[in-house]
């Protein structure tokens, strides 16, 4: 049985991949993550195997030595609170060393990022480094994951996710949104349970694009908006944020916003909502690849905004 790594496994969307691929039983799944978690390897049934991300040589060894074919990174592209880096390239250059591993998965799990984007938001630098050290492999085939916005969050608390909960555009359970430009521009969004299932499926596919694009749903902010109004039966209290208003690095304040503060200044907050309801106002997040996963894979559906919103607040 093949030997699948996912690293970053416990987090979040690792979590929900790990989950996935486990449910098909064609792999052996173990978990690379900078820590040993005895009770989190029980509690999902897979082992989880320390790791120094920093020592590429001892990274390759390991995957040699778990005799690991594919890696699948859901590692986090933000520095960490204690300042710790994404490892996302040497982990590449580890698999790439790994006479055992043939692919690998690089966590992106976004939209696709152009330079501009870097001074925008710290994680695009190190996505686009990965992307970098992805062509420059000599042994794997690789592929990045985009799926615009992770729909999850507008069914927290009451709808299945590992997600943490997250305020963006529309707060769905306290009836209020802000929303970005006219409202009129489409997005894509994806349920993680969706990006896990077709990140699961990929593994059977004899061969890899260079990015693999999944769209769960495709939509714009007012027609989510109307709705999130038609599943709760009430109009929502509704502001408009005109795209310099983005630009200055600001949107207006939402009461999830208000519940986050203590573990998400609202000063950082701000600076993070206002980049991606940018992104959404100028169509960063509409994007139409010539094809995408889903033509692959026919047979597997996805969640749609009006489901989501239906099953968890109707």
């Amino acid at each position: 049985m093949p030997v699948v790594a996912v690293a970053g496994g416990t987090g979040n969307v690792g979590r929900a991949i790990v989950e996935a691929i486990v449910a098909t039983g064609k792999y052996e799944v173990v978990i690379l993550s900078r820590k040993s978690n005895p009770e989190r390897s029980a509690e999902l049934g897979v082992p989880i195997i320390p790791v120094d991300y920093t020592d590429v040589d001892a990274l390759a060894r390991t995957l040699e030595d778990r005799n690991i074919h594919t890696v699948v990174s859901a590692l986090v592209m933000m520095p960490s609170p204690n300042g710790d880096l994404p490892r996302e390239v040497e982990l590449i250059q580890a698999a790439d060393k790994s006479r055992a591993t043939k692919r690998f998965i690089s966590s992106d799990w976004g939209l696709p990022h152009t330079a501009e984007h870097i001074t925008q938001l710290v994680s695009v630098k190190f996505k686009l480094d990965a992307e970098k050290a992805l062509e420059n492999t000599k042994d794997l085939e690789t592929t990045r994951f985009l799926n615009g916005f992770f729909l999850d969050y507008f069914g927290l608390p009451k709808f299945p996710s590992h997600m943490p909960p997250t305020t963006m555009v529309l707060d769905v359970a306290n009836n209020a949104a802000a929303i970005p430009g006219s409202g009129d521009v489409p997005a894509v969004f994806t349920h993680t349970s969706d990006v896990a299932k077709f990140v699961a499926a990929s593994l059977d596919l004899d061969n890899w694009d260079p990015v693999h694009y999944v769209i769960g749903d495709r939509v714009t902010w007012n027609e989510f908006l109307h709705l999130a109004e038609e599943a709760k039966g009430t109009k929502f209290k509704v502001v408009y944020d005109p795209i310099e208003k983005l630009q200055s690095g600001k949107v207006t304040e939402l009461p999830g916003h208000i519940a986050a503060y203590p573990y998400f200044p609202k000063e950082i907050l701000q600076k993070f909502a206002a980049t991606f309801a940018l992104w959404w106002a100028t169509g960063a997040f509409d994007f139409k690849p010539k094809s995408t996963l889903n033509d692959r894979l026919p047979s597997l559906g996805t969640l749609k905004v009006k489901e989501l919103l239906d099953r968890a607040w109707k």
